[in-house]
């Protein structure tokens, strides 16, 4: 085996086994997972925990003694470790597996914690859960019981990039129960889910000819066509014929109502004279 090699296997044994002191160390806070950044200035842990104030402890002296013990344990060197808040505890396996860990040690039925749990998982938006609990659970003979719910992944990637794990251990008279949690989280894609896009027409790039061929037919969409010029034309002269029509119409009502004014007042002339007449005799 290679020096690199070697160095690389070294290096991920060590961090499994701070993996596992930190659990230890934190598991009255609700261990919910770490992570490990090597940078130039030296090693970042973050602690994710339910209840980080217990990690810090009073005026951080908790987390300061944590640190010492890693660096003399595991012999880092300017090392820095934060604690942080878990963002959705009932979506973190770790956290989940220690509360059914907690409850089978508070006496509870395995049927009951691991149907609790499974609800509050669901209930917080995870599209699958599967928690399985193993050991001595009724009698003296080992049992492994499975709580399924939603959509869970058992091989493949899928399994290995979509499934988030947690672990944990109730100690009992009988003997270590097992507790293991598989969680799909909200946000996971499958593989067979996919999505069509639209269409998209992409246009020609745009050149001189073509803005001027483009103009050019705009202005003669906007010219009127032949069709039209001769319906104009044609409706030209009807209107003109109609107003004279019109006009003939008004002038011949004229004479008539002057003729019928006339003959009225006709009458009234002939009747001055016999009055006159009549007067005088």
């Amino acid at each position: 085996m290679t020096t690199i090699a070697r160095e690389m296997v070294e290096e991920r044994v060590r961090r499994m086994l701070v993996h596992d002191f930190v659990r230890k160390e934190v598991a009255r806070a609700g261990f919910g997972g770490l992570s490990i950044q090597r940078t130039p200035l030296g090693t970042h842990i973050r602690i994710q925990a339910e209840r980080p104030g217990i990690v810090i402890g009073r005026k951080g002296v908790d987390i300061n003694r944590l640190t010492e013990e890693l660096e003399r344990t595991f012999g880092y060197e300017n090392l820095q470790v934060e604690a942080s808040d878990v963002e959705n505890w009932a979506l973190n396996p770790d956290v989940m597996a220690s509360k059914v860990a907690n409850a089978l040690e508070r006496g509870w039925n395995y049927r009951r914690a691991g149907n609790s749990m499974l609800q509050r998982i669901m209930g917080a938006g995870a599209r699958g859960c599967q928690i399985t609990i193993a050991g001595k659970l009724t009698g003296l003979r080992h049992r492994t019981e499975k709580f399924i719910e939603g959509h869970i992944k058992h091989c493949g990637e899928p399994a290995l990039q979509l499934m988030q794990l947690g672990y944990s251990q109730a100690k009992l008279k009988p003997g270590t129960i097992g507790v293991k949690v598989a969680i799909m989280p909200p946000n996971a894609k499958l593989p067979d889910e996919i999505e069509v896009a639209p269409a998209v027409v992409e246009q020609p790039p745009a050149t001189e000819e073509g803005e001027a061929a483009a103009k050019g037919e705009e202005a003669a969409e906007a010219a009127p066509t032949d069709d039209e010029q001769a319906d104009v034309a044609e409706a030209a002269p009807e209107e003109g014929a109609q107003s004279e029509a019109d006009a003939g119409k008004e002038a011949a009502k004229a004479p008539a109502g002057d003729e019928k004014a006339n003959a009225a007042e006709a009458p009234k002339e002939g009747a001055q004279p016999e009055a006159d007449a009549e007067d005088s005799g």
